[in-house]
């Protein structure tokens, strides 16, 4: 049945909470893992689940996501698969940008018209998660559901962040509430798993991923011209309208990129012994753009729980609990720690560097030492540079960085000189 699906995976907003990463690229585009963007796992999953057919909504920042996804997927001439961009755009019908998930979807449908299908799956651009829509797809169908909504199994402590279902035996969602106070937490329990009762896992959280049949969608869509969000809006008008809305239970790994500190994390989480999101699983492919690269050159560099990326050269003395991504530049004696370096977007030889710079080279120096840090592409960090973020910092912005919640962001493109001191 998948080929009877359509999905729209949602662009983002400004991101603004994930600021200063996104002060040149929208959310979607950000580095993720060392070598791929975030909007690369919604299209991998969809692409896992044999779904071909997607389009990428997106308003904000969009130069870098359209140029990597232009760049990324292409398909046989022959086969019906594509992944279309569709960017917001004023029309007859519409003289505004997009202003919320459910608007967006709604000025996009036009562009789904000529194409024919049964479902349209949305998604959202900015998660990190491996699911097969299959599945998803086969309890939509078996529950005879007009919209299921995915939900994943949360503690007491989590569920006030999330829009929270209540779902009966049968699977179906008779109630919502957007992120509920804790006194009424109680009222919110929904039928789980013993395992995830035992884990005190027992209020479902919406992931923002949903599949609507098609006259569905369109009927909610045009009925409710002022209803601008999924989450907030059609939903609740949905399970009020006896729509027939289903939950689609997920017990694997599923985080929200919402902002720094969870940015920071997740990549962090990749350099465990055993992941939860799992990079290395032929199964669960993460796709992204091939660039030919050469393959890492490290000497005198001690590693421990580390993800280096292709075309990199470390002279480090030791990386530690850290992901270092594309064409990275490390000096020797230096020691980096529980950070995320993005790398760069090209590679600069010496004649380069001679000829256009007359600062230090792109990379990081000798002798620095960054702990707790994101560093953007395309810095130049001299020698004898400490970073070192902590809890004890507090939020903060300069021309070269940001802080936020103890974790220092050396800006995109930001230039340190030699013997500079930040956070400690």
């Amino acid at each position: 049945m998948v080929d009877r699906v359509i999905s729209i995976i949602l662009g983002g907003g400004a991101g603004t909470r994930l600021y200063p990463l996104t002060a040149e690229r929208s959310k979607p585009a950000v580095p993720i893992g060392g070598k791929y963007r975030l909007i690369d796992i919604p299209i991998s999953n969809c692409l896992n689940s044999k779904i071909k057919r997607m389009f990428v909504l997106t308003q904000f920042n969009s130069a870098s996501l359209n140029k990597h996804i232009k760049n990324t997927y292409h398909f046989d001439h022959f086969g019906f698969g594509f992944v279309d961009l569709l960017a917001a755009e004023q029309t007859h019908q519409s003289k505004d940008w997009f202003q919320g998930t459910a608007d967006a979807v709604r000025q996009s449908l036009v562009h789904t018209k000529r194409h024919d299908f049964d479902f349209l799956l949305i998604l959202s651009g900015d998660q990190l998660y491996q699911m097969d829509f299959n599945a998803m797809l086969e309890e939509h169908i078996s529950k005879k559901a007009e919209v299921t909504v995915a939900t994943i199994p949360v503690k007491a402590a989590e569920a006030t962040s999330f829009g929270i279902m209540k779902v009966n035996k049968q699977g179906m969602i008779s109630s919502f509430i957007e992120k509920p106070d804790p006194g009424v937490l109680g009222e919110w329990e929904s039928e789980v798993s013993d395992e995830q009762r035992a884990r005190g896992e027992v209020y479902l959280a919406s992931m923002g991923i949903y599949i609507f049949n098609r006259q569905t969608i369109n009927q909610m869509l045009q009925n409710n011209p002022d209803s601008i969000d999924f989450g907030k809006e059609i939903i609740p008008l949905a399970i009020d309208s006896n729509k027939g809305v289903a939950s689609y239970s997920y017990d694997g790994y599923w985080t929200d990129i919402g902002n720094i500190k969870s940015f920071y994390e997740a990549n962090l989480s990749m350099t465990d012994v055993i992941p939860e999101f799992d990079m290395f699983n032929p199964q669960k492919r993460i796709y992204t753009r091939p660039r030919l690269l050469a393959p890492a050159k490290i000497q005198y560099a001690m590693m421990s729980h580390t993800i280096v990326a292709e075309a990199c050269i470390i002279n480090a003395q030791m990386l530690e609990r850290s992901i270092i991504g594309l064409r990275s530049r490390i000096g020797e004696g230096t020691v980096i720690r529980r950070s995320i370096i993005m790398g760069n977007d090209f590679t600069e030889q010496m004649e380069m560097f001679r000829k256009h710079h007359s600062t230090m080279p792109l990379g990081i120096g000798r002798n620095c030492f960054i702990e707790n840090a994101i560093v953007d592409k395309n810095c130049r960090i001299g020698d004898n540079v400490i970073i070192r973020g902590s809890d004890t910092l507090e939020d903060t912005e300069t021309d070269q960085y940001v802080i936020r919640d103890g974790i220092i962001v050396v800006k995109k493109g930001a230039v340190v000189e030699d013997g500079i001191r930040i956070g400690m």
